[in-house]
């Protein structure tokens, strides 16, 4: 079983790494030297700096992802609401990510970056989020509040409008 210490190293190793530097130039090498182990290691928990990449944002993002999948059982609120603080959740989550790749120079990471990094967020909590969502709408649709035949296409709509509200 993988070091799960190694493995957060690494993670952190990258997040340190983006303060200051593109995804772009930044290597493997690079990530192992921050994370104090040697590059062969990175391989073994990784595949790719992509992969590594994706971890980051999965481990960024864990919290409204998880604070989703909770509201989707909560009955006794409204579907809206719940929607609502879902979206807050991630909007919040978004930002924050954001605010700490840019490191203390704005220059430094350029807006193609921030695009790129936010653009794998989004695909990331689409996937994610798909299912918590259906939920919340099925029960919505099941007590009246929502009067819709596919709950799991309008999850699809709502999160293509979440996705183009946290583009704004």
């Amino acid at each position: 079983m993988p070091n799960r210490l190694k493995y957060e190293q690494i993670l952190d190793a990258l997040q340190t790494l983006l303060k200051n530097k593109n995804i772009q130039t930044i290597s493997v090498s690079e990530i192992a030297q921050a994370a104090g182990i040697g590059k062969g290691s990175i391989y073994y928990y990784f595949p790719s700096k992509e992969a590594i990449l994706e971890a980051l944002i999965t481990r960024n993002y864990e919290k409204p992802l998880e604070t989703a999948k909770n509201l989707a059982k909560q009955t006794q609120i409204s579907p809206f609401t719940r929607m609502a603080m879902i979206f807050q959740a991630c909007r919040n989550s978004s930002s924050e990510f954001l605010r700490q790749g840019q490191g203390a120079s704005d220059s430094v990471i350029s807006s193609q970056e921030k695009a790129y990094l936010h653009q794998k967020y989004l695909s990331h909590m689409i996937l994610e989020l798909k299912p918590a969502l259906t939920a919340i709408i099925t029960q919505g649709i099941e007590t009246g509040e929502i009067h819709f035949d596919y709950p799991s296409a309008l999850a699809e709509i709502v999160l293509i409008i979440l996705s183009i509200k946290l583009d704004n």
